[in-house]
């Protein structure tokens, strides 16, 4: 193993490492885990138990599971053909994606710009009548819904995938990752778990897990998204104790930042409803005539602004932006301008840090948000295969995924004793000098 200096040619080609003991991110050549992990898992340990902790988990960590389970990455970001105005589509969607630093264009980037098309359309029609403009209008409406809907059977099939999966692994790295941020002891502030994900692979590995997700959503038949969310946990009363109820372990403030495919709205009511995982047909279980809540609106900058989104983001920048808080992003490939500017605030609190563990370093986004952040000192990176690999991550490099005090108390008990032992050892030499 080797490490070092980077330079501009090697930011996308290498294993990337920077830590606190690092001026600067240095490359790492045929990384060796045992001697890595020596410096690595006491450091994320030590950041982990920061007063506030945050994981911001993207499309990285679904391709991660759905490869353990199939060998591929599972759905991708395919986009829609549409039979008019498909050029000016095309063109204003890659302007789109090039303005986020993404490169080529996707269903995302596609969906904001018909949106915008269709908005426009309607507007021009107040003041004439144009009735193939009006049928064209229809017609881009009727694909955008088929291309939504189409988009969530191929994540269901994703989802299916890995839930038949005869594979134990996927399941049980699943577990281990989330448990290895959630597992706080109960008398610190509860894990902040922030996802860009339309799937439901947290929900699914936290219900494997174990854990309790609290989120914006009141009910139990259909769960309605509520603007005011109410600082909410779970507590219990132990057998023969009294006074004030203690915090039950395993709970998780949970937030979608940009929907999911079991969300849905009609008449300004935002519902969660029933999906199971991995179903075959959206159509089957999404109620008639509500819209699916999966994509930002037509405009990123303008999402921070709308219903339910403003409520989500303002989540987000609330937890995050406050001292002594630490953020972990995992499969993110910062290509959100608006989670940036969240992330570059953050950052201006002294007392704050920021860990990005990545498989690449795609489109240079990476490397271009921590020269803006101008932060090294509160940064962490750990960009490669060979660190964004979940298997080799949770097998040697972050903490041990459970709370287990006997092990604390053995800890202190043996400093204890070594600290006393030195302590008479010095004092026995002492005493011998003294008798010379």
């Amino acid at each position: 193993m080797e490490i070092k200096k980077i330079t501009e040619e090697n930011w996308t080609d290498d294993n990337i490492i920077k830590l606190r003991d690092y001026k600067e991110p240095s490359v790492v050549t045929e990384p060796d885990e045992g001697k890595l992990r020596e410096t690595i898992e006491p450091w994320l340990t030590a950041l982990f138990q920061s007063e506030h902790l945050s994981l911001l988990t993207g499309s990285g960590i679904s391709s991660a599971i759905h490869h353990l389970a199939t060998s591929n990455p599972g759905v991708g970001m395919d986009k829609i053909e549409f039979s008019v105005f498909n050029e000016q589509i095309e063109k204003k969607a890659k302007e789109s994606s090039e303005k986020s630093g993404r490169g080529e264009p996707n269903i995302e980037d596609q969906i904001r710009t018909v949106t915008e098309l269709i908005r426009g359309m309607e507007i021009y029609l107040t003041t004439i009548e144009d009735g193939t403009l009006s049928g064209n209008i229809e017609i881009l409406k009727q694909e955008l819904l088929e291309g939504i809907k189409n988009f969530a059977n191929n994540i269901l099939a994703s989802e299916k995938n890995i839930v038949t999966s005869d594979k134990t692994e996927p399941a049980e790295y699943l577990m281990n990752f989330l448990l290895s941020f959630a597992s706080r002891s109960a008398t610190r502030e509860r894990l902040n778990l922030f996802t860009t994900n339309y799937d439901r692979i947290l929900e699914f590995g936290s219900e494997l897990a174990g854990l309790h997700l609290i989120d914006r959503f009141v009910g139990i038949i259909s769960p309605i998204f509520r603007a005011s969310r109410l600082n909410i946990d779970l507590h219990y009363n132990p057998p023969g104790i009294r006074g004030e109820p203690r915090y039950l372990e395993g709970v998780v403030n949970f937030t979608k930042l940009h929907g999911s495919i079991d969300w849905s709205e009609q008449d300004g009511v935002v519902r969660r409803f029933a999906l199971p995982y991995g179903a075959e047909n959206i159509d089957v279980y999404k109620p008639s005539g509500n819209e699916l809540i999966i994509y930002p609106n037509s405009s990123k900058d303008r999402e921070t602004a709308e219903y339910p989104y403003v409520e989500l983001f303002r989540d987000f920048a609330s937890t995050i932006i406050r001292p002594n808080s630490t953020v972990v992003v995992y499969g993110y490939g910062f290509g959100d301008d608006h989670i940036n500017r969240v992330l570059l605030d953050m950052l201006t609190i002294p007392s704050t840090h920021l860990v990005i563990i990545s498989r690449s370093n795609t489109g240079e986004r990476i490397e271009k948000f921590y020269k803006k952040a101008k932060r090294p000192v509160q940064i962490t990176l750990l960009i490669g295969k060979h660190f964004g690999d979940i298997k080799t991550l949770v097998d040697n490099y972050l903490p041990k995924p459970a709370i287990d005090r006997t092990t604390y108390k053995m800890a202190d008990l043996l400093k204890a004793r070594g600290i006393a032992k030195s302590e008479k050892e010095s004092g026995n030499s002492n005493q011998e000098e003294n008798d010379d």
